[in-house]
């Protein structure tokens, strides 16, 4: 095993050769880091790479994002899903525009006590904008370092994770923190990956000692997550007057955007009674169901999709409303609703 400094140096090496090129990198701007690493927490960076160029194209400064109404921020968001993000992103930034004047503070510490901002966010920020000598500790990071140390044990035990993040903080660098963050970030995205890594591109096989004992692919050791829960709703996409009913969702789930009627479809009488629990007397179905299926990180949503007209001029039942086919165009929708949606939209043509 290579002393700490050589392994850091090595990794560095290898960074500077395949660093992977992204529109937030080469730059120390804090809050472009934090926006960067709050979109990328769970999503694919080229999914991200468009959402966050248009999302500083409108809001350039962590003040013009700060004066922004949530309904515009969660537009922007729309389809990157985990809308929390982009809440606690504005409740942040109007807490650091309130408490700091607008200047994301460099210490970890402080950085923690903002809305959103946890500990590898916090990490991020300060190592990559600040060069603050302390580590940023996701997922890639806890398996490259159960591989490269041989933790064998469940990485989810809290001392098994506070062993594994002394070992990450004793590895970085005093010189070039940020970049040797993104290269631990970078070798467990490209080559020590989940299930199988690539051990012979590793620059740190020398040294690791899960490819001596040839037991990589079982590391990092976790439990087994528990099955996703299914819920299946009906779906009445209810055309009237040229509009369909739409209500905001005030659930945790989802919360603040823009879905269509979401019936439980468990109980037998929803789906043979669909007018009457819309409290639309009139609205019958108007083509065939269309299935459609979401997954979420801990349930999945199985959707029966019905198109239905009713009566011009009709009240919107409580909590619903009326929208347009131009007013669809300015509320932020999930992707849970996009067959719901281009179904819409046929309906409003």
């Amino acid at each position: 095993m290579q002393n700490l400094s050589e392994t850091a140096a090595v990794l560095l090496q290898w960074y500077d050769r395949n660093a992977r090129k992204m529109p937030w990198r080469g730059i120390r701007d804090p809050y472009r880091t934090w926006v960067s690493e709050t979109m990328l927490q769970q999503t694919r960076v080229e999914t991200v790479i468009p959402y966050y160029d248009r999302f500083l194209s409108r809001f350039p400064s962590l003040e013009a994002l700060a004066c922004a109404e949530e309904a515009e921020v969660l537009k922007l968001w729309e389809g990157l899903g985990y809308y929390s993000r982009a809440r606690n992103l504005l409740k942040g930034a109007q807490q650091v525009s309130e408490l700091y004047r607008g200047i994301l503070p460099s210490d970890p510490a402080l950085l923690r006590k903002i809305s959103g901002i946890g500990p590898y966010t916090a990490g991020a920020i300060a190592s990559i904008a600040f060069g603050v000598p302390v580590p940023a500790v996701d997922g890639n990071v806890l398996r490259v370092f159960s591989r490269l140390y041989g933790i064998r044990e469940n990485i989810r035990l809290p001392e098994i994770r506070k062993h594994l993040e002394s070992l990450a903080a004793a590895t970085v660098p005093a010189d070039r923190p940020g970049d040797y963050n993104q290269a631990v970030m970078d070798l467990g995205a490209t080559v020590c990956v989940p299930g199988t890594p690539d051990c012979r591109r590793c620059p740190l096989s020398a040294c690791c000692n899960a490819f001596s004992a040839g037991d990589a692919a079982d590391l990092p050791r976790m439990p087994r997550s528990a099955p996703q829960k299914i819920i299946r709703w009906s779906v009445p996409v209810v055309y009237s007057g040229g509009r369909v009913l739409l209500r905001r969702r005030t659930e945790s789930l989802l919360h603040g955007l823009w879905c269509f009627p979401l019936l439980d479809c468990s109980i037998p009488e929803v789906p043979a009674h669909l007018a009457e629990n819309l409290c639309l007397p009139s609205a019958v179905p108007d083509g065939p169901v269309k299935k459609a299926r979401h997954v979420f990180t801990h349930l999945i949503w199985e959707m029966e999709v019905l198109p239905m007209r009713a009566s011009e001029g009709l009240p919107a039942p409580d909590g619903y409303c009326w929208v347009s086919a131009a007013g669809l165009d300015q509320l932020a929708l999930p992707s849970a609703m996009d067959v719901p949606l281009a179904l819409a939209l046929e309906m409003l043509v």
